[in-house]
């Protein structure tokens, strides 16, 4: 038996056919406009903080303490060294706990800090290559004018924290893990007491902003000298204690070592320690401060050791 098949059935067949056709084209399109998608996606960043392209090789990331963004230093030196090398510099202010331990975690490629007793532990982990003593200023206590406590007498630290704390004045700690929190805690524990109590209070920010905090509450505070120097006009506050040996305040930089990741720009790192170290360098750090202040706000020591201070 024969089948007849009408016009309007074929064309019906014909149409089917063309859109299967059609569907099929559009799929693989769509499948090869995907793979274009993913394979032009940006790279994701890496978890120790360095991205994963060649960009990162023109940055050297510098951790470093709050004191030598809130001095002004780092606005001198920083286009100094970039003019010098090429490299463009991140700036990371933080405390120095957390600039140590950026360095340990390889989130970091160069440090400049001032804790020395933590700096040697990652020196002898591993952690860090190529430490040099680069300058050194001191540490201050820095309260009101009347000095409610009457702690100007005393020749040192510890002496006059035990007599604001005797005296319930108030005293505003960093509390941030800091080079400068570290030494604090470590006069506190001259004293044999440990501060606590309405009159003892943690701002958990940088130098600059403490001492603007200390101000505000006519409070008593421990800081380096550089960067009281530098916002002295900006702050009701006054040197009361200083020149205690024990008070020295000396800075390291260093390279965060290269074998803890490969993301880490070794090159910039040994030419920011070696240009912290070169005479020019050195020189305009001896001079800092020197115009506005009448006084340098850090002493340059490139080429000596810890040992000359124990002299």
């Amino acid at each position: 038996m024969r089948t007849f098949f009408s016009k309007n059935s074929l064309t019906v067949i014909i149409f089917v056919l063309i859109m299967a056709l059609l569907s099929a084209c559009g799929s693989n399109n769509a499948n090869n406009a995907g793979q274009e998608n993913t394979d032009s996606q940006e790279p994701a960043a890496s978890e120790n903080g360095h991205e994963q392209n060649q960009e990162t090789k023109e940055f050297v990331i510098l951790a470093t303490t709050t004191s030598t963004q809130d001095s002004g230093l780092l606005d001198v030196l920083v286009p100094m060294y970039e003019e010098q090398t090429g490299y463009r510099v991140k700036t990371i202010a933080v405390g120095t706990g957390k600039a140590l331990a950026m360095g340990e975690q390889g989130e970091a490629d160069v440090l400049l800090v001032h804790a020395p007793a933590s700096e040697k532990v990652l020196v002898d982990n591993g952690d860090v290559i190529n430490r040099q003593l680069v300058m050194h200023n001191d540490f201050v206590v820095v309260g009101p004018a009347d000095d409610p406590a009457g702690i100007q007498s005393e020749k040192k630290a510890s002496d006059a924290f035990a007599k604001i704390a005797s005296a319930g004045q108030i005293f505003v700690s960093r509390g941030d893990d800091s080079g400068t929190h570290k030494k604090e805690l470590s006069i506190w524990k001259q004293t044999g007491q440990e501060p606590s109590g309405q009159w003892y209070q943690e701002s958990g920010q940088g130098m600059g902003q403490t001492l603007r905090i200390a101000s505000e509450k006519g409070g008593y505070t421990l800081t380096d000298r550089a960067t009281y120097l530098a916002l002295q006009d900006e702050i009701d506050l006054k040197i009361l204690v200083e020149g205690e040996a024990s008070l020295l305040n000396i800075y390291h930089v260093m390279q965060v070592n290269p074998e803890k990741s490969d993301k880490i720009n070794a090159d910039a790192a040994e030419k920011f320690v070696s240009f912290m170290l070169a005479e020019e360098t050195q020189a305009v750090i001896a001079e800092f401060g020197v115009d506005q202040y009448g006084q340098p706000l850090f002493f340059a020591d490139g080429g000596k050791t810890e040992e000359a201070f124990a002299q």
